[in-house]
């Protein structure tokens, strides 16, 4: 805890503020610390027991993501209210535990909306790299359907889907971006130059050109 206090930058802090983000450490530095602490899942558990979001992130680094077990990662996602610690716990752990499937389903549903953005967010996963046994037709509906006013981080996790159908399935492609484009979420979003809007239909189409599968 010593050390990352003493990593604290205030420029940092205020750049991850405006992400709703409460911490002040530079990721490149955390990732240093990581690489030099290693896998420690006893230490990792204690990091994460501060409630401290630098120290969460640290502990998402150094942890082993298949010692966790499901109802445990259930408590640490209902914890974690920040947006990096949100992303880094799908996307560095629990995407690797033997948990994930069944943690999708059951967070997909949930009436906490950042919740559900997690089960969306590995729905979206599944869509890439294994769909076998999605409805994919039918997430495009609930899609249609919600996604106009959901809160924002489960329409992010939402709309990342959508573009995810429209990128991965020649067949779903067109339903997708008329959905992108009759809903319009993230159309003004602010994109650096030379980044890919999130905007679905702009995404689609973009990824696919890249791709080569028109």
């Amino acid at each position: 805890m010593a050390e990352l206090a003493a990593l604290e930058d205030p420029k940092a802090r205020a750049v991850n503020e405006k992400h709703g983000d409460d911490h002040g450490v530079n990721l490149g530095k955390l990732r240093a610390l990581a690489k030099r602490l290693k896998t420690q899942q006893e230490l990792a558990r204690r990091l994460w027991a501060t409630d401290d979001t630098a120290a969460r992130l640290l502990a998402l680094l150094i942890c082993r993501p298949k010692a966790f077990e499901r109802a445990e990662l259930d408590v640490m996602l209902r914890e974690a209210r920040t947006p990096k610690v949100h992303d880094w716990l799908v996307s560095y752990v629990v995407k690797k535990s033997p948990h994930a499937e069944e943690l999708r389903v059951a967070w997909f549903a949930d009436p906490d909306p950042v919740v559900a953005g997690a089960g969306w967010a590995l729905t979206t996963d599944r869509v890439a790299r294994k769909p076998e046994g999605l409805d994919l037709a039918g997430l495009l509906d609930v899609i249609e359907a919600e996604m106009g006013d959901a809160p924002a981080r489960l329409q992010w996790a939402m709309n990342h889907c959508l573009a995810q159908i429209g990128i991965e399935h020649a067949a779903l492609r067109a339903r997708a971006v008329d959905i992108g484009e009759r809903l319009e979420v993230l159309k003004d979003y602010p994109t650096p130059p030379n980044c890919t809007s999130p905007f679905a239909p702009v995404w689609i189409d973009e990824m696919v050109r890249r791709k080569g599968d028109e």
